[in-house]
């Protein structure tokens, strides 16, 4: 038996990427700011990158957008939480402000940050990455998202993804996910939950 996706089961990602691509953009368009905030949320594998590269390629409007995963911040097989406050902190509080961001680029051969990244406050923002919905995120958030799908499929994305790099942390970087999702209920924080199978 093959372990590639049959051709529905990607008929079926598309076109629900496809549609949270579209309900998404008619919340920025809803929200009428000329730098609005997008956070996309949701445990490992769910199709945050995918939804947030499509939002990228499809936004509602005329600005560049500026976009920063998650996997590029987290310090680490154990930085989940440290990650997503660090983005809070560097990147999401300044934008808020009015003022420029600068974050570093989490180098995971090296163990260590690097080379510097700024955000412009002028533009628009989407942040994406597993643990990044926290009550003081959603306070800072224009759209905020919570990206859903099974167990089966998200490992089966993240394993196909990221292979025997990620294969030995699955478990452990679950075990964070667990531990965001039982103190923050990021699902309850997100003005949209989109689902992709």
């Amino acid at each position: 038996m093959s372990s590639a996706p049959s051709r529905s089961n990607t008929d079926a990602v598309d076109d629900a990427l496809t549609a949270a691509v579209a309900a998404v953009a008619a919340r920025i368009v809803a929200v009428g700011a000329p730098n609005p905030v997008v956070v996309l949320d949701g445990r490992s594998g769910a199709g945050k990158s995918s939804l947030a590269r499509r939002l990228v390629a499809g936004w509602p409007g005329r600005d560049r957008v500026q976009l920063v995963a998650l996997d590029d911040v987290y310090p680490g097989w154990d930085g989940l939480a440290d990650g997503a406050a660090y983005a809070c902190e560097i990147i999401l509080r300044p934008h808020a402000r009015g003022l420029i961001g600068v974050w570093e680029r989490w180098d995971w051969g090296e163990g260590a940050r690097a080379e510097a990244h700024a955000i412009d406050p002028s533009l628009p923002l989407i942040v994406e990455g597993a643990g990044l919905l926290t009550p003081e995120v959603a306070r800072l958030a224009d759209v905020s998202v919570w990206v859903d799908a099974p167990t089966s499929s998200r490992r089966a994305r993240a394993l196909d993804r990221d292979g025997d790099t990620y294969r030995p942390h699955w478990d452990r970087w679950a075990r964070q996910e667990d531990a965001h999702i039982d103190a923050h209920d990021p699902a309850s924080l997100a003005t949209l939950i989109v689902r992709i199978p």
